[in-house]
């Protein structure tokens, strides 16, 4: 089930030919470049022609030899020049993404994949699929080799975001989603305390029915024919387990059985003691996200989720058309858009939308008018934003309309004249923080399956003579930046139910190195929590750079 051989190296075995490399890497005057890495790899590989060194093998080195055999003293900025992928946690928190287990879905939208070996929308070729499925989505096991393998990287493991993905979050039961945020919880306080418990897990599942560890690949689903919906097959592979969780709670609660760490049940006193122990764990969460959908907020849902310790919920909007969200089958209209936004915000989360052009009855006329719609309507106006152009998958309904002429996909052009145009209308308080799913273009029947689209259009954009003004566009990044760089910008805009204040901290080029989103509450709006009565919100303090330890600091 897990594999991790590729990290373990008795580096003072190979210290001979490591010195040297780890030497003539921390001692460049600046980072190498990908080639120059490569040329030094090869210069020095491992002895008998056995390959080269990995990045992992030189971080453990370097933490090992730190202040011998002539390597400099452990440093994190020394440690930077290791990284070959430090854009992981230049935002200044690891993220950590984790998936939940394959489940029914209250959705019947013919745009969404049927892969009965994932979580409703999800593909097992997606990489952070994959890694679910390695790990039998357990929760623990798939937060805790997250966080191995930015350790072995190089990466900072302190600050972490918890990304929750799968399906519907709230149409999971709720004891499933408290023991699955708790042994979140529990796999980075082991990690943070240097304790391993991932064999003890792996035993617990290899007595489970549902998770061995392998893909259900006789089991497909036609969109062309769909004699069976992705629930119906969900509920027929996974009745015997949904069975069992179905008695679990009661056979726990009242000490008729023992529990085992892959038991499905947990406490709010259980959950609510791990987040306690977090605010002074060496591995802390600084974010918690999930996703849900439109139709399955209310005031009750948002005070729960928020009890479970969620900042941010992703939210799919997809379209803010009623006739192009009933044509796909969506279940709900764009007033459920609008409330479940205005409760949110009520409650101080980060709103973190999907929107997806090309959908079935729209065109790119409309798709350019419903993005503006989305930052012109005060009902809207989220602080982050996923675009995913609608991908033909063959496991999805819209197939049928697909074959019958009624539905095709956007050219090349007419994706990038809406994407451009979509950059053009993005404020400067919204990130936009992925355009384009990273589907693999094996699993794409027809269109886009150019994965670096954004690239095209900053490109566009550029020779248009503008910029994205969005976030993630403007983040300093590796640019090194003093107070005397940087001064304070204000910009203002409403809600349905608050004045929003966005605090920037930007350059005179107005790249930003942080921000502050103040929530200034109507006075007219009851709030949903006495603690929360004539209180202004702080829903966001985020500083940009290389993410580092908590208590540590780097210069420049």
């Amino acid at each position: 089930m897990l594999n991790n051989s590729k990290f373990q190296l008795d580096v003072e075995a190979h210290r001979d030919n490591l010195i040297p490399l780890l030497i003539a890497i921390l001692e460049s005057p600046q980072r190498l470049s990908t080639r120059e890495h490569q040329q030094l790899m090869r210069q020095y590989p491992k002895p008998d022609g056995a390959g080269f060194y990995s990045l992992s093998n030189l971080v453990d080195a370097y933490r090992t030899f730190a202040g011998q055999y002539g390597v400099p003293e452990y440093d994190e900025e020394l440690l930077h020049k290791l990284r070959r992928k430090p854009i992981r946690t230049m935002s200044g928190v690891t993220p950590v993404t984790v998936l939940t287990k394959p489940f029914p879905c209250p959705g019947k939208c013919i745009f969404c994949p049927n892969d009965v070996r994932m979580p409703k929308s999800y593909l097992a070729d997606e990489p952070g699929a994959q890694r679910a499925e390695r790990n039998a989505f357990d929760p623990y096991l798939q937060t805790y080799i997250r966080l191995l393998t930015y350790k072995n990287l190089g990466h900072s493991t302190d600050k972490i975001e918890i990304i929750i993905l799968g399906g519907t979050w709230s149409f999971y039961p709720e004891t499933y989603q408290i023991w699955f945020i708790k042994r979140i919880f529990d796999a980075m306080h082991d990690f943070g305390k240097d304790i391993d418990r991932r064999n003890e897990v792996i035993a617990a599942l290899k007595q489970k029915s549902m998770f061995t560890g392998e893909k259900i690949s006789n089991v497909t689903i036609q969109g062309t024919m769909l004699n069976e919906s992705y629930n119906q097959v969900i509920q027929t592979i996974y009745a015997d387990e949904m069975y069992r969780s179905r008695g679990l709670a009661q056979t726990i609660a009242d000490g008729s059985r023992a529990r085992s760490v892959v038991d499905e049940y947990a406490t709010w006193d259980e959950l609510e003691a791990a987040h306690k122990e977090n605010e002074t764990a060496a591995c802390r969460s600084v974010g918690l996200v999930i996703e849900t959908r439109p139709d399955h907020i209310s005031e009750e849902e948002v005070i729960r989720v928020r009890r479970l310790g969620s900042t941010k919920v992703q939210i799919g909007f997809q379209s803010l058309n009623d006739t192009v969200l009933d044509m796909n089958k969506r279940g709900h209209d764009v007033a459920a858009t609008r409330r479940a936004v205005k409760l949110l915000r009520k409650a101080g989360f980060k709103i973190h939308a999907h929107w997806m052009p090309n959908l079935y009855g729209s065109s790119p006329q409309d798709d350019i008018a419903d993005f503006d719609q989305m930052f012109g309507d005060p009902d809207f106006r989220p602080d982050e934003l996923k675009i995913y152009p609608c991908s033909l998958i063959e496991s999805a309904e819209l197939m049928q309309q697909y074959e019958s002429g009624e539905w095709r996909p956007y050219t090349h052009e007419e994706l990038l004249d809406v994407l451009v145009a979509n950059f053009k209308a993005t404020p400067e308080y919204c990130r936009l923080t992925r355009v384009i799913r990273d589907i693999p273009g094996t699993d794409i029947v027809d269109g886009n399956k150019v994965t670096n689209f954004r690239q095209l259009v900053d490109n566009e954009l550029k020779k248009q003579g503008t910029r994205s003004a969005d976030i993630r566009a403007r983040e300093i990044r590796k640019k090194q930046v003093t107070a005397d760089d940087l001064h304070l910008d204000s910009i203002d805009y409403t809600s349905s139910m608050s004045d929003e204040i966005f605090l920037q901290y930007i350059t005179n080029d107005r790249e930003i190195a942080g921000f502050l989103r103040l929530s200034l509450p109507h006075t007219d709006e009851a709030p949903l929590v006495d603690e929360l009565k004539q209180c202004a919100m702080i829903r966001e303090v985020h500083v940009y750079g290389l993410a580092v330890g908590i208590g540590d600091s780097v210069e420049g």
